[in-house]
């Protein structure tokens, strides 16, 4: 009996050293890819607003809504869809102008409402852009928050740059396992961040009627970033 307990003994503390070395982890690689791809905007947004004053909010607030209740049919009449208007924001301030006291303080005193009408138009048709805005400020649009150019749907382009993303990855992981001198192994993990491309915005501006509206809506970059771990052999 006492020949065997050192044998039984080196066996039970055999054991615990295997598993710490199945514990370790293997060697791997984290490496960041890029891929862009540009595509032309199809949808122009516009943001138009009219804007009237008068003496009470009720009267500042039937002008713009008269204004504005035409520049929708014109829009309409250009085609545009009714899924594609919205109204944007309504809004009624009013206004003050302010005169000094003797002690130094300053009266406030009211001379009327300013409202405002903001309306969100969608043109599918780029080329009737600068026509929808020049009817719009025709009859009674003078101000804008901007015109901005997106893509329905940027699907294609997304799956493109991903594609280019992944290559870019992996290719970097191969130019340094190769100077390593070490080789890859299989993906043990991806993770992708987007970056869409926001709306373009074109400076907001007060309209000038007599203003020519030249629409360039230039190309849209989709760019996605992908972090991918592999192993190293």
């Amino acid at each position: 009996m006492n020949r065997l307990l050192p044998l039984a003994l080196a066996f039970v503390a055999a054991v615990p050293i295997s598993a710490h070395a199945q514990q370790i982890p293997a060697p791997k690689i984290v490496v960041v890819g890029e891929g862009e791809s540009s595509i032309a905007p199809d949808l122009a947004l516009l943001s138009l607003t009219v804007m009237r004053e008068a003496k009470t909010a009720g009267e500042a607030l039937d002008a713009s809504s008269a204004a504005m209740k035409q520049v929708i049919a014109a829009v309409k009449e250009t085609g545009v869809e009714a899924r594609d208007i919205q109204t944007g924001g309504l809004q009624i301030i009013p206004r003050y102008t302010y005169t000094s006291k003797p002690d130094g303080s300053q009266e406030a005193q009211l001379v009327g409402y300013q409202a405002s009408n903001t309306l969100s138009v969608r043109v599918r048709d780029l080329q009737k852009t600068g026509e929808i805005i020049d009817t719009a400020v025709s009859l009674g649009v003078n101000q804008s928050s901007g015109i901005s150019f997106t893509n329905d749907d940027p699907s294609k382009a997304l799956t493109e740059s991903r594609k280019k993303a992944i290559a870019d990855a992996v290719a970097r992981a191969r130019t340094l396992s190769e100077a390593a001198g070490v080789q890859l192994g299989r993906i043990l993990e991806i993770n992708e961040q987007t970056f869409v491309a926001p709306p373009v915005p074109i400076a907001a501006k007060t309209f000038d009627a007599r203003e020519s509206v030249p629409i360039e809506p230039g190309m849209n970059a989709y760019r996605v970033q992908v972090t991918v771990t592999l192993e190293l052999r």
